[in-house]
């Protein structure tokens, strides 16, 4: 379970790391979302929604559900990169191209690690 931990703490602490950023509108981080023509409406609105998910990465209880919402915000991220901003912004070396996967590949730990959970949980959906 240290594994889980760890991974969904790392996920949830990129995520908080970033908010900074979206939440002072960084020159950064307004070009991507100018970029992606949902500026300031989608860096606040994905601010507040990948501050929901740190915090529930953050607590054990919770990090099944914040690691499936991170899974599918930070697809979007990884999506928006590739087809729109490309793998380096604004001369960042690849950096936050790189986050992105990181993150993308700790809620997958996360979840593999909580897959019984999850197989429990399916079940109870189908009804």
């Amino acid at each position: 379970m240290k594994i889980e931990r760890i991974s969904s703490v790392v996920a949830a602490l990129i995520l908080l790391q970033t908010l900074y950023f979206k939440f002072t509108a960084a020159p950064e981080s307004v070009y991507i979302f100018s970029e992606l023509g949902i500026e300031p409406y989608g860096r606040i609105g994905s601010g507040i929604l990948e501050l929901i998910i740190a915090i529930l990465l953050l607590f054990k209880k919770s990090s099944l559900i914040g690691a499936i919402l991170g899974l599918g915000v930070i697809t979007g991220a990884i999506f928006s990169h590739i087809f729109v901003l490309g793998i380096e912004v604004q001369n960042d070396g690849g950096l936050l191209f790189g986050l992105a996967l990181l993150v993308f590949i700790l809620c997958l730990v996360t979840i593999f690690m909580q897959k019984d959970k999850l197989l429990s949980l399916l079940p109870r959906l189908k009804k």
